[in-house]
């Protein structure tokens, strides 16, 4: 995958923006790491679990030196209780996301949204584990803290390309079982399947004590509809063609939408997780600023 294509991803107005505000844990979590985020482990864990570069101001104490005996490089021991906490990124690369009227698809825009968190999330020492998903996981990279984490997340995000239909509870409910700690699960997605059943998928996750926050992603075209004339719409995840005049069906369609919407983010709302809608059209760094400074005015330490 060539350089530009990589960087495309990473968003440098929105990275800029989002390292200064943080994405720091809301809840009780269970990391792997010693850091500034609430742990319900106390004490110093006793079971490996990688390795990483040494980076300035690491303990010392933490050095393996037969590693460095052998090398001549720096690596430090990391063990499962000390890390701070773990991101697991879910990402929806079923057929609809590739809808787009504008500069950007609804995947491209939520691939951007995986990228840079998880360069924001990886940059501030936590870490990362990416899912990309239809009815099943299609690609899977397990979590990571270590700096060369970015290019396989970025490498991953470039290359997939969506072909199937999409089950996200099958996918969320399959997630609460595998996830052996609490984290964060950031679900990235347009939600385009049944609502009450990914309602459950969720609540199953918070049941395993995860946060969870939705980045509930729409095309501008999909949210104000501002088609005239007679339209034949080609459905995607295998609907029918429709042939229609779009201003007879325009009123309905904003209010089953907003319906759609109203129901995920109540939803969201009982179950404490942050719900946040995406335009496509509006800059990225916007979307991740904003919500990145509400979440800091919400989070208990």
């Amino acid at each position: 995958m060539d350089k530009a294509t990589l960087e495309k991803l990473l968003d440098p107005v929105a990275i800029s923006r989002a390292e200064t505000l943080g994405l720091h844990a809301r809840m009780l979590v269970e990391g792997y790491m010693a850091g500034e985020h609430k742990s319900p482990y106390h004490g110093f864990a006793i079971e490996f679990a990688q390795h990483r570069e040494y980076a300035p101001g690491d303990d010392l104490r933490h050095l393996d030196w037969k590693v460095l005996g052998r090398t001549d490089r720096y690596y430090i021991k990391q063990y499962e209780q000390e890390t701070n906490y773990v991101a697991h990124i879910l990402l929806d690369g079923s057929e609809s996301m590739k809808y787009g009227s504008g500069k950007y698809t609804k995947l491209d825009y939520a691939k951007m949204i995986a990228a840079c968190l998880s360069y924001m999330i990886l940059h501030q020492r936590d870490a990362i584990a990416l899912d990309i998903f239809d009815t099943v996981t299609r690609d899977y990279l397990p979590r990571s803290n270590s700096h060369s984490m970015i290019h396989k997340v970025l490498t991953t995000l470039a290359a997939f390309n969506p072909t199937a239909q999409t089950n996200i509870a099958v996918v969320l409910h399959d997630m609460a079982v595998q996830i052996r700690r609490r984290g964060i699960v950031i679900i990235i997605s347009d939600l385009f399947d049944d609502e009450q059943k990914i309602l459950e998928g969720i609540q199953h996750l918070r049941f395993g004590g995860n946060e969870v926050v939705v980045f509930h992603v729409l095309d501008k075209d999909e949210l104000e509809f501002p088609f005239t004339g007679l339209i034949e719409f080609h459905g995607l995840e295998g609907i029918p063609k429709i042939l229609t005049r779009p201003q007879e069906i325009k009123k309905s369609y904003l209010r089953e939408l907003e319906a759609f919407r109203t129901t995920l983010r109540e939803g969201c709302e009982r179950n404490q997780c942050h719900y946040v809608p995406v335009n496509t059209s509006q800059p990225l760094h916007e979307i991740l600023s904003g919500y990145l400074a509400f979440r800091l005015k919400t989070t208990t330490r």
